[in-house]
C-alpha cells in the first residue's frame, strides 16, 4: 500500500511539474495555459487541438493554418464565425490589436452554436461561446478557435489571449 502511494505521489508530481509542451505552429510558439490538455487533431485540417475540461463540460481550442494566400481574410473569417452563432448580432465583438510585429484580430460572441463544417450539417448547441483570434503571420494567417459551454469559455477567455498575445510578441518579425 505505501509503495502504490509514494508512486501515487510521484506521478501527481511529475504531472503538474510539468505543463504541456508548448504548441508550434507556423512561426508562433504557444505556451498550452495549466489545466488545458494537448488532444490529437480530430480532422488533418486542424494543426493542433486542446482541450479544456471543467468536470464533464469540455471546451476545444483548434489551430488552424491554409498557407499565405489561402484561408481567407481575418474579416471573412470574422464574418464566418459570427454566422456559427445566429441570432448573436448584440453579443458579437471584435478587437484588432498589434503585438509586436503581429496584427491579432480577437472575437467573441455567445448563443447558439451551429457546429459542424461549412457548407454541411450542422448540430445547434445552445449555451455556446466563441473565443477566437487571427493572428496575420508571415506564413499565412493563423486561426484559433475557443468554442464550448458558455461558462468555461468566459472563464478561459483571459488565459487564451495571454496564450495568443505572448505567442504574437514572441514571433518571428515579418519579412
Amino acid at each position: 500500500m505505501r509503495t502504490a502511494l509514494t508512486v501515487g505521489f510521484f506521478f501527481l508530481l511529475a504531472a503538474t511539474a510539468f505543463p504541456e509542451e508548448p504548441v508550434k505552429v507556423g512561426a508562433f510558439t504557444f505556451a498550452v495555459p495549466e489545466g488545458w490538455k494537448k488532444m490529437t487533431p480530430s480532422s488533418p485540417m486542424r494543426k493542433a487541438q486542446l482541450e479544456i475540461a471543467q468536470g464533464s463540460d469540455k471546451a476545444e481550442v483548434t489551430f488552424f493554418q491554409f498557407g499565405a494566400s489561402q484561408g481567407g481574410s481575418a474579416a471573412e473569417n470574422v464574418a464566418r464565425w459570427f454566422a456559427q452563432f445566429p441570432g448573436s448580432d448584440a453579443k458579437r465583438k471584435t478587437e484588432t490589436v498589434q503585438e509586436g510585429s503581429v496584427k491579432i484580430t480577437y472575437v467573441t460572441t455567445e448563443g447558439t452554436f451551429s457546429s459542424g463544417m461549412p457548407g454541411g450539417p450542422t448540430t445547434p448547441m445552445t449555451g455556446y461561446a466563441l473565443c477566437g483570434a487571427i493572428l496575420e503571420g508571415t506564413d499565412g494567417n493563423l486561426f484559433i478557435k475557443m468554442t464550448g459551454p458558455e461558462g468555461i469559455v468566459k472563464s478561459s477567455s483571459e488565459a487564451f489571449k495571454k496564450m495568443v498575445s505572448e505567442a504574437g510578441k514572441n514571433s518571428a518579425p515579418r519579412a
